[in-house]
């Protein structure tokens, strides 16, 4: 076993450090704050290839690996959550699910400007009615021969009103179930197609959430991405693979965190001392940077799970489950380490306490994470 990542990885890692430090730490609290979608430092992120590292480059991305996806996401995190899952969301769940399963033409239509940082996808399962029961698709997409009918409406939808390209989850047989659903590919400006108001969040909040509603919106037949009826196991596999860079935003959240606090207590001083010398202080820091190195290896192990080939359903729901419920214990022991200056919005720690609690209800709750590794560890 190799624990340690190699000269190519930590390039990537440092590049995206630095893009982070330069581009993102400035103006992260006033973007927090206005809930201001960060337009231009998605570009440059485009422009540095971050969102289609893992697509082929006859498509347009950096064909890198998973592992190398994860060292960017974390770095990223450290800094702004709002950034990084706009990232994810581009990478793992839109990029992704087209190359793997989409065909040829719609590579060329769709893949290749998402790839390239041209345009920006999303994501869109959830409904008022489907949340964790992602099979309760109220969403329709009635069969009119060459083309589909689209009615409903999904919410909390990352990118809502940034995206151009929608990958819509819908009911064509009801009859079926969850064998009825289908995912169809929508164009943002497609008659019938409208995005909602903006969603006020507790964190995340440069990132646009919207809910999107859909009234006789017509989507060409060659818009449905694999055979009818494949919708739901789309939807499934891509979030499998997505609770990967959500693991690593978590992750990355934590390490931000547990970063400033150090950095605090060595500098802070109470009773004659920098509080990093009282024990109490230090063995939560302890706590703190054990935790985050076992959800590292969590992370870690689920990237390459899924590079190597292997099975990776249990190994991206631990490592999400777990690094998520790190990140909330640890920033919430940041804010406690900066005391009264931790409850200041100037200090950072606040704002990563309220982006960490995202990771533990989004691309799968935590509770839906323990029900994946049943199932799995079970069969065994």
């Amino acid at each position: 076993m190799d624990f340690q990542i190699n000269e190519e990885q930590k390039m990537i890692q440092q590049a995206a450090r630095d893009f982070a430090q330069i581009e993102l730490f400035p103006g992260v609290i006033e973007r927090d704050e206005q809930q201001a979608f960060p337009e231009e430092q998605v570009k440059k992120m485009g422009e540095l290839g971050f969102l289609g590292m893992m697509v082929d480059p006859k498509y347009g991305g950096r064909g890198l690996d998973t592992l190398r996806y994860v060292l960017m996401m974390e770095e990223l995190s450290k800094v702004d959550a709002s950034s990084s899952v706009i990232v994810s969301v581009n990478n793992s769940l839109v990029c992704w699910g087209l190359e793997t399963f989409g065909t040829e033409a719609q590579k060329e239509k769709y893949l290749r400007p998402l790839a390239s940082g041209a345009k920006i996808g999303a994501f869109c399962l959830s409904e008022p009615e489907a949340g964790s029961d992602a099979t309760s698709q109220k969403t329709t997409a009635i069969d009119k021969g060459d083309h589909y009918i689209l009615n409903g409406t999904k919410n909390w939808i990352t990118n809502g009103n940034s995206a151009s390209v929608y990958l819509v989850i819908a009911q064509t047989h009801p009859e079926k179930g969850y064998k009825g659903i289908n995912a169809l590919i929508v164009e943002k400006g497609m008659p019938g197609f409208e995005i909602g108001p903006k969603e006020n969040k507790l964190g995340i909040r440069g990132s646009d959430t919207h809910s999107l509603i859909f009234n006789d919106v017509k989507i060409p037949k060659e818009n449905r991405i694999g055979e009818d009826g494949f919708g739901f196991k789309f939807a499934m596999k891509t979030l499998t693979g997505g609770r990967i860079g959500i693991a690593a935003q978590a992750l990355g959240i934590a390490a931000g965190a547990y970063e400033m606090a150090k950095e605090y207590a060595q500098q802070r001083k109470a009773f004659g001392t920098e509080i990093a010398n009282h024990q109490a202080i230090r063995f939560k820091l302890v706590d703190m940077h054990t935790q985050i190195e076992a959800a590292r290896l969590l992370v870690y192990k689920a990237a390459k799970d899924k590079d190597e080939g292997k099975n990776y359903v249990a190994s991206s729901a631990m490592a999400k489950l777990f690094a998520s419920q790190v990140a909330m214990d640890t920033t919430i022991e940041a804010v406690q380490i900066f005391g009264g200056n931790g409850f200041v919005k100037e200090y950072h720690v606040e704002r990563l306490m309220r982006d960490a609690k995202i990771t533990q209800i989004y691309e799968g709750t935590s509770e839906i994470q323990k029900m994946v590794i049943s199932r799995e560890i079970l069969r065994k």
